[in-house]
């Protein structure tokens, strides 16, 4: 079979989607592009995806009827289509004022232009919408994407956007690449600091959020652009772990603790791994002072007693609440909190339980020392 043909036949499979756009574009000219591309050629599936215009993105995409958020610095538009998120740019050229700095964004006439401010020679592929669906590849990505190699499109890469050394990691560690030679002699005298800390640590977290996100971290240390905690890729990988399973993977911002676990050396939360709470309502009052991240940190160095922390007592709720302690005549103010929390201290401690008992005990401690 014909590579236009395995293209068509891919491409229509993959984002049946895609005929409202080739409907909507009557002359314009419409490409699927970069990691889109690069997916459809490898058989991955893929959530996101990328077009690109020679012409005007916001005109295509207010023409596909979809509500869409256009980005004027950047000449892109957003539309969700069947459920997809579609991001459509016009074609551009980009410049950089100096390193690290945001580019400097024109239109470009043609979409080997446009791909030529690429990343990475896999992430510079082009298909087009309309006509024979032919690959676009000035630089050599199929090839390199069937080597399994990183290649960047051009010796200044990473001195024009430092953060692409970061990424490189990412697409590395996701996909099993390695680093073409030059490419990686580059990536060792890439330095982050034209770039602001806000935009390392966007990367880094995009990184912390991959299935391969421990191999990825590792290679950004051995190329020196990062430094890890002590075991920090042991730490890491304890910490992913953890949390893809009960009764830890409810917590949120995964992919911070993960970053946290590789490289911030433990903090405040060894008092949590020292700690032996002497009951249930002990081990509690010593949890709540600490951020779901501290605990996560505090469990992978061997703070086991959180397990039933995160488990069963972090939840313990009592049945009774402030109103009917003032239904029963306790006046508002301190004595509803010291009450209501007693009643908790011994519901997590199994010494009480049920409605009536609670309410008992919480009056109690509600009337002592002066209360009405």
């Amino acid at each position: 079979m014909e590579l236009h043909e395995s293209l068509a036949a891919a491409l229509e499979a993959a984002h049946p989607e895609l005929d409202a756009v080739r409907a909507a574009a009557d002359e314009a000219t419409v490409y699927l592009v970069g990691g889109a591309v690069r997916d459809l050629l490898l058989g991955r599936e893929r959530a996101d995806i990328d077009l690109v215009v020679v012409g005007d993105a916001a005109e295509l995409a207010a023409t596909l009827g979809a509500k869409s958020v256009e980005h004027e610095r950047f000449a892109t538009a957003k539309v969700e289509l069947d459920g997809h998120e579609v991001d459509i740019a016009t074609a551009r050229v980009e410049s950089y004022s100096y390193p690290g700095a945001l580019p400097k964004v024109e239109p470009a006439g043609s979409i080997k232009d446009d791909l030529g401010r690429r990343d990475f020679t896999i992430n510079a592929m082009a298909v087009p919408l309309r006509g024979e669906s032919v690959l676009i590849d000035p630089y050599g990505g199929q090839t390199d994407l069937a080597a399994g190699l990183l290649r960047v499109l051009h010796p200044a890469s990473f001195v024009d956007d430092p953060t692409r050394a970061l990424r490189a990691a990412r697409y590395a560690s996701r996909f099993g690449f390695e680093l073409e030679e030059e490419t990686e002699a580059l990536v060792r005298q890439t330095s982050l600091a034209t770039v602001s800390v806000d935009r390392q640590e966007a990367d880094l977290l995009r990184l912390a959020a991959e299935p391969e996100a421990v191999a990825g971290l590792g290679m950004l240390a051995e190329w020196g652009l990062i430094e890890l905690a002590p075991n920090g890729l042991e730490l890491a990988a304890k910490t992913a772990e953890l949390i893809s399973q009960p009764p830890w993977n409810h917590v949120e911002e995964r992919n911070r603790m993960v970053l946290a676990a590789a490289v911030r050396p433990v903090g405040r939360e060894a008092a949590l791994v020292k700690a032996r709470p002497a009951s249930p309502s002990d081990a509690v009052e010593l949890a709540q002072r600490f951020h779901p991240s501290e605990l996560v940190s505090a469990r992978v160095r061997g703070a086991s007693w959180l397990d039933e922390y995160a488990r069963d007592w972090a939840y313990v709720k009592l049945e009774i609440d402030g109103d009917d302690l003032l239904a029963a005549g306790v006046p508002q103010g301190q004595a509803i909190g010291r009450g209501l929390k007693e009643a908790l201290v011994r519901k997590l401690d199994g010494e009480i339980s049920g409605r009536d008992q609670e309410l008992e005990t919480a009056l109690a401690a509600a009337r002592w020392d002066g209360g009405e």
